[in-house]
């Protein structure tokens, strides 16, 4: 390892677990170290190096892209009021499925440690053996699907998959709903080549990473009103230690999730930055075809699919609530998103 050099080793590398992992009787990934403080897996050396590959980046003159939650346009559907009263009346099918659709969407993740990327510098014609660019087929992609669903090589620990089943089951139990239907995707739908004038495996790989970036954006939102749901006194009655047991999950995935925001973040950056070689022996700047697509792809993540889910919860809810309360319960169930 150099200043801003690491092998797959030290990017995979675990801090000193003084004791494992365990909830809800899963052995899941991660630990304690001596002092109680919780650890991402993998993260002793991968923090440490995408915090300083993106100070160089932006001692540089180049900005980090924005991937707050700023850029969201629309809260979660149903929102958190609207949540407790459809709890309160026995309607909690559409949290058990969010939490059961995020599971297994989580699991499908662990595709990135069979992942086999290109490598950048193929393309780009500045060096980037010491960025964060240069590390993703070191370590990084692996590393971030193996926090989703589980690592190969450990089989035996669970993941996000696990901890977000894990978290449901606390407070539901796995069988309080029959199996939902789970999106094919979540990501921006394919409109052909995204980037033309790159040889198609890098477009590609760099429309996956700006799509993944927005749905952990996204998955930000949802951290924070899956615990608010948790924690509220009226949601699960006669459960507060299953509550905050659950809760306590999601903020160890929310944890995880940091690093995964730090590295695409930090790596999309990069690339503005670069100048890219194009099919027809050509050059191109890096922001002038980065920019409008990750424009486009924000759009999407942010307000149209908020839109298309929310039209569909809203029709999928509207005849439990007619059987629970008639149209009364269906107008104060839409004057809370209103008043929202």
């Amino acid at each position: 390892m150099t200043a801003l050099a690491y092998s797959r080793e030290e990017l995979l590398a675990d801090h000193p677990y003084a004791s494992p992992h365990e909830a809800a009787g899963y052995q899941l990934h991660g630990g304690y170290t001596a002092d109680g403080a919780y650890h991402s897996p993998k993260t002793l050396n991968r923090w440490p190096a995408v915090t300083a590959w993106a100070k160089r980046l932006t001692a540089g003159g180049w900005p980090l892209i924005d991937a707050s939650q700023e850029l969201l346009r629309r809260g979660n559907y149903p929102n958190l009021e609207q949540q407790i009263l459809l709890q309160k009346n026995g309607i909690g099918q559409s949290f058990w499925n969010a939490l059961t659709i995020t599971g297994v969407i989580e699991a499908r993740g662990r595709a990135l440690c069979e992942f086999a990327p290109p490598r950048w510098q193929d393309t780009i014609e500045e060096d980037v053996s010491e960025t964060c660019t240069g590390h993703l087929h070191e370590g990084l992609l692996y590393a971030h699907g193996a926090d989703e669903g589980g690592d190969p090589e450990i089989p035996a620990l669970g993941a996000h998959d696990a901890m977000w089943f894990a978290a449901r089951d606390l407070v539901y139990g796995p069988d309080a709903y029959p199996m939902c239907e789970i999106p094919e995707s979540i990501a921006r739908p394919d409109e052909g080549p995204p980037f033309p004038q790159l040889e198609p495996a890098y477009g590609e790989l760099l429309s996956l990473l700006a799509n993944v970036l927005m749905i952990e954006v996204r998955a930000e939102a949802f951290f924070a009103f899956s615990c608010a749901v948790f924690r509220h006194p009226d949601t699960f009655p006669g459960k507060d230690a299953e509550c905050e047991e659950a809760a306590q999950m999601v903020e160890r995935i929310r944890i995880d999730e940091g690093i995964h925001v730090a590295y695409l973040q930090t790596a999309i950056s990069e690339m503005r930055s670069y100048t890219f070689k194009t099919v027809d022996g050509g050059r191109i700047k890096g922001q002038d075809i980065i920019d409008p697509f990750w424009e486009k792809v924000v759009t999407w993540h942010a307000t149209t699919v908020f839109d298309e889910n929310a039209k569909r919860s809203r029709a999928t809810l509207e005849p439990k609530l007619l059987d629970a309360g008639g149209k009364e319960l269906l107008a104060q169930f839409d004057a809370l998103a209103e008043a929202r």
